[in-house]
């Protein structure tokens, strides 16, 4: 479903990453582990057009999608769920879910897509006229899940959902992410919490200044002598 081909990226004339190749099949959920400042969020950015690539490829469904702009990415079918949630804080909830359906026209489609966000988070049902920014950490979470489905997207890019939640939200984000993947939707996971997200993922990359040092299924990365002494004791 998505492949990235030797992708190199820099900002002006520092380069950030160097030949990067990864793939999500279809229904998978990948993960992209690795250390702050490793290029997990730039890799992140190429793919959604953010960031232009200076060498390689991204693909999505075998077609090139590395010099389409952020909302054509979006039509292609790849919705991010940011880091640090992202949501509009002076818009309504449901306001904010309008937002992830802004590259769409089918109205009803849209209702209904909304109702199940609701019945997938009552607590935005609740909420669904207070401004998104006095939500509590993991319900702007949620709502952040949930302006994602709002595209339909085939491909699910998740850049660190677990930041700064406290512990129980971060258990209910990752058992989320676990149905969301159970129920088709391909994820890319960019994670610095390596146990939780080998956890529930197939397979997993780990960046390190920007180069992959490492792929494996999950089970071995978990098993991996260099993500033990590394990663996992964290």
């Amino acid at each position: 479903m998505l492949e990235l081909k030797n992708l190199s990226t820099r900002y002006g004339q520092v380069q950030v990453l160097w030949e990067v190749s990864l793939t999500v099949g279809d229904g998978e959920l990948v993960c992209l582990l690795g250390p702050n400042a490793a290029g997990k969020s730039t890799t992140i950015k190429t793919i959604l057009g953010l960031v232009d690539p200076f060498a390689g490829e991204v693909l999505f469904g075998g077609q090139r999608i590395d010099r389409l702009r952020p909302g054509d990415v979006v039509r292609a079918g790849i919705a991010p769920v940011m880091e640090g949630r992202r949501i509009f804080p002076d818009l309504t909830v449901y306001e904010n879910l309008l937002m992830g359906a802004y590259t769409r026209t089918d109205a009803a489609g849209i209702r209904d897509d909304i109702e199940k966000v609701y019945d997938r988070f009552p607590v935005l049902r609740e909420r669904r006229s207070q401004l998104a920014g006095t939500l509590s950490g993991g319900e702007q979470q949620m709502l952040a899940i949930g302006r994602a489905l709002l595209a339909r997207p085939k491909l699910l890019i998740m850049d660190e959902p677990s930041m700064g939640l406290s512990p129980l939200y971060v258990e209910k984000t990752f058992d989320i992410i676990q149905d969301l993947n159970k129920q088709g939707i391909a994820i890319l996971l960019v994670e610095q919490n390596a146990n939780m997200a080998l956890t529930i993922a197939n397979r997993g990359y780990v960046l390190q200044t920007g180069r992959v040092v490492l792929q494996d299924t999950a089970h071995g990365l978990l098993n991996h002598p260099m993500m033990k002494s590394s990663y996992l004791e964290l």
